[in-house]
């Protein structure tokens, strides 16, 4: 009979340094999320587990269960790579800001990118500005291209400020929709301080697993608002040259085949991407 890792004391590195004892759940837990059947997921879950060692690294667990992942079903190792695809949104922030951007868009919000907005004491530029009914939200996105880099509470503290200078312009004047809320938005994780004064504050923070059950990973799934660069099929090349056309979401392929064709692939490689992309999507046509 197997032993169970998660039981064995196994030590695994994290991207961040730290030594942290390997658990066999949230390895099943972060397969199980690609849509993989369960019998699946337990096949490569074996597998994994059979090759562990002691101070293994967390990147060569995902590399391995990706690679077994991409064997089954390129949609599945799609899916399970959509941690790392937001890190390749880098190395600027600007695709990010343009992805959040097209979350809220989805979610009932109408936005802008990149908008100046006076405050009492200085102007600002804000990354994301987004209304809906008759509330204005802006959002600031802290983009970090390095795994293990997480927000410190400075982040919400220089945040609330520039809300706090904006807010008060804002109501200073005749306006249609009322400002009451500001977001940070990070696609790494907020430390403890952080989410402790953001909350306090009053600010609404969004990080990748925050808050529980609807953090970006949460909305990305339910919405199948997947980045380009979760694709499995497409070159880092052509991916950057996506990126620069404002081309974030894979969606944003289906119907509109200009970008693919402006790429110039193949009639065949075309249609594998945009069965990977549909299958991501959850688009049926």
């Amino acid at each position: 009979m197997k032993q169970d890792a998660s039981n064995s004391g196994i030590s695994i590195i994290k991207s961040s340094g730290e030594r942290v004892k390997f658990s066999l759940e949230k390895l099943r837990t972060s397969l199980s999320r690609s849509g993989a059947e369960k019998e699946v997921v337990n096949r490569i879950v074996d597998v994994v587990r059979d090759e562990l060692y002691q101070g293994i690294s967390t990147k060569e667990i995902y590399n391995r269960a990706f690679a077994l992942l991409k064997k089954e079903k390129r949609y599945y190792a799609s899916k399970y790579k959509l941690k790392k695809a937001i890190y390749e949104l880098g190395p600027t922030g600007f695709p990010f800001e343009n992805f959040i951007a097209a979350l809220l868009k989805y979610s009932g919000y109408e936005t802008k990118v990149g908008q100046i907005l006076q405050g009492i004491c200085v102007p600002h530029e804000i990354d994301v500005v987004a209304h809906k009914n008759t509330d204005t939200t802006i959002v600031e996105c802290k983009f970090h291209s390095e795994e293990g880099r997480n927000c410190n509470v400075k982040v919400p503290l220089y945040i609330a400020s520039r809300f706090k200078d904006v807010k008060k312009h804002w109501d200073s004047k005749p306006h249609k929709t009322s400002l009451n809320q500001g977001w940070v938005v990070t696609n790494t994780r907020f430390t403890k301080d952080a989410l402790q004064y953001g909350n306090c504050i009053g600010l609404y923070l969004l990080s990748w697993d925050y808050p529980k059950n609807d953090g970006l990973k949460d909305r990305i799934d339910r919405l199948g608002l997947y980045p380009i660069t979760v694709s499995t099929l497409l070159t880092k090349r052509e991916k950057q040259f996506l990126l620069t056309r404002d081309v974030v979401l894979c969606r944003d392929l289906i119907g509109d085949v200009f970008y693919l064709d402006h790429l110039g692939i193949s009639e065949v490689r075309k249609t594998k991407i945009l069965n990977e992309i549909k299958q991501l999507c959850h688009h049926d046509e």
